[in-house]
C-alpha cells in the first residue's frame, strides 16, 4: 500500500479550490444579482467566508474561488477581504470561467469547473488539492483529514457526516468497510432496501460514539481532498460533476476513503434552508459561533459603529454594527449591517441583510420630495417569516406576512419561496403597502 509522509502533507503543499460557479437557482431571488458564494450571512459575512476561513485555519493559504454567474460582488468582497503578505506565498485568487484557444464554454459541472482550470492548477506546484463547496456552514479544521489521507495511502478523501434516516433520502450516502475505505456511493437513496445496506455498522457507530438504536448513514458533505495525479487522471474524460460521475467512478478504481466529520454541518442551498439556519444563529444556543479565538470566521473588515438601540425590546437577535433600531420590537430576527428600523415597527422571524451605504442628508431630502422611502424599514411596520435582501427600502405603515399565501409565488415586490416573503435587493415597497 502506498503511504504519504505525513510531514509532506502539510497546509503549504495543499491547493484549495472553492466552487463557486453555480447559478444558485434553488436560492434565487438572493442570487438575482449575485453568486451564490456571495450571499449574505449571518448579519455582517459572507457564504464564502466559511471555506476561505476554514482554509486560513488549517494553515492553506493557496486558495482559488471559481467563479461564473453574477460574480461581481463575490469579486469585490474577496479583494477587499483577503490580502496575504509578500512573504507568506498565500492568495485567494478568482478564477472565472472564460473563453481561451482551447474552450468557450460555461462550466458545465463541479467537475467541469476544475477541469477547465486544471492545467493552472497542475503548475501550482501542490501534491494536493482540497476540493470545497462555497454554499455551507461549518467549522472544519482540514489537518485531521490530511493526516488522515496520509496514513492510509489515500487517492481520494472524501469529508463525511452522520445523518439519520430522514435526511440520507436527500443526500449522498456512503457505504464504508471497516478501515473506512468507501466501498459504495448512492445519491439519494430513497428504497429502504437499499438504505438498509448502507447503514453504518456497529462497530463503526460505536468508534464514532454515534446514539445507539438508531439508524446513522454516513453522507457526503461535498469536500475532496485529491492526490494531485490522481485529479488529473480522474479528469481525462468529458464528465461534468464530480457528485455524480467523478466519484462513483473513482470508488471502483482508486483508494477512496471516508473522513468522519461530527460537528455542526449545513448546507445551504434553498432559501428555507437560509432562512432557518439563520433563526438558529439567532437563538439562544445556536449550533454555530462565529467567533471562536481559536478558529474565528474572517471577512471583511468595515469601520462602522456600534449598533444602536433606542427604547426597543430585542429578544433573541444578531445585530450588526452601524444598525439603527428606534421604539421597535425585533424577535428572532438577524439585523445586517447599516440596518434603519424606523419607530414603531415589529420585526419577528426576519433576515433583514442591511445595506451597503449610509445616505446623506441630500439624497434623503431629495428622495422624500419624489415620495421613495429612505433605505431600512420605516415606521409602524409589521413584518414577519420574511426575508429582506440588501438595500431594499420599506415605507411607513407596511405589513408583510406570508399568511394566507402559496407557498410559491412571483410578484413585482416580491416573491414567495419555501413559505418566506423575499423582498429582493433594491426593492421599494411604498408607504401602506400590505403583502
Amino acid at each position: 500500500m502506498r503511504t504519504h509522509s505525513l510531514s509532506s502533507i502539510g497546509g503549504k503543499n495543499v491547493l484549495a479550490v472553492i466552487m463557486g460557479g453555480g447559478q444558485g437557482s434553488r436560492l434565487y431571488p438572493l442570487t438575482k444579482e449575485r453568486a451564490k458564494p456571495a450571499v449574505p450571512l449571518g448579519a455582517a459575512y459572507r457564504l464564502v467566508d466559511i471555506p476561505i476561513s476554514n482554509c486560513i485555519n488549517s494553515g492553506i493559504k493557496r486558495i482559488h474561488v471559481l467563479t461564473q454567474f453574477n460574480s461581481v460582488s463575490l469579486h469585490r468582497h474577496i479583494n477587499n477581504a483577503y490580502r496575504f503578505d509578500i512573504f507568506s506565498g498565500g492568495f485567494v485568487d478568482i478564477l472565472a470561467a472564460q473563453q481561451t484557444i482551447s474552450g468557450s464554454q460555461w462550466y458545465q459541472g463541479t467537475a467541469d469547473a476544475v477541469r477547465q482550470n486544471l492545467s493552472r492548477f497542475l503548475a501550482e506546484g501542490n501534491d494536493y488539492v482540497l476540493i470545497l463547496s462555497g454554499d455551507q456552514l461549518y467549522r472544519m479544521d482540514f489537518r485531521p483529514m490530511l493526516e488522515q489521507h496520509a496514513r492510509t495511502g489515500a487517492d481520494l478523501t472524501i469529508a463525511t457526516i452522520p445523518v439519520q434516516r430522514a435526511s440520507a433520502s436527500s443526500l449522498g450516502i456512503m457505504q464504508v468497510s471497516p478501515e473506512q475505505r468507501i466501498v459504495r456511493f448512492v445519491e439519494k437513496p430513497k428504497d429502504p432496501k437499499v438504505l438498509d445496506e448502507l447503514r453504518v455498522d456497529e462497530a463503526l457507530q460505536s468508534r464514532l460514539k454515534l446514539s445507539a438504536g438508531e439508524d446513522h448513514f454516513l453522507a457526503s458533505m461535498g469536500i475532496y481532498l485529491f492526490n494531485r495525479a490522481v485529479l488529473a487522471k480522474v479528469l481525462d474524460n468529458d464528465r461534468p460533476d464530480f457528485g455524480k460521475h467523478i466519484i462513483p467512478d473513482a470508488i471502483g478504481t482508486r483508494r477512496v476513503f471516508a473522513h468522519t466529520f461530527q460537528g455542526f454541518w449545513e448546507d445551504i442551498g434553498t432559501v428555507r434552508s437560509f432562512f432557518e439556519v439563520h433563526l438558529k444563529l439567532a437563538g439562544p444556543n445556536p449550533p454555530f459561533d462565529f467567533y471562536d479565538p481559536q478558529a474565528p470566521i474572517f471577512s471583511r473588515p468595515r469601520l462602522l459603529p456600534p449598533a444602536k438601540i433606542l427604547n426597543s425590546r430585542v429578544h433573541h437577535a444578531l445585530l450588526a454594527p452601524g444598525s439603527v433600531i428606534q421604539e421597535g420590537v425585533i424577535e428572532n430576527a438577524v439585523i445586517g449591517v447599516r440596518s434603519q428600523i424606523g419607530r414603531n415597527s415589529s420585526l419577528k422571524q426576519v433576515v433583514m441583510m442591511g445595506a451597503d451605504y449610509y445616505q446623506s442628508e441630500a439624497q434623503l431630502q431629495e428622495d422624500s420630495s419624489e415620495g421613495v422611502p429612505p433605505l431600512g424599514v420605516g415606521s409602524d411596520c409589521v413584518i414577519e417569516n420574511a426575508i429582506l435582501d440588501k438595500n431594499v427600502r420599506i415605507g411607513k405603515g407596511v405589513k408583510i406576512s406570508p399568511a394566507g399565501k402559496p407557498a410559491s409565488a412571483d410578484h413585482p415586490l416580491y416573491c414567495i419561496r419555501d413559505g418566506i416573503i423575499v423582498v429582493p435587493k433594491n426593492s421599494i415597497i411604498p408607504n401602506g403597502t400590505t403583502i
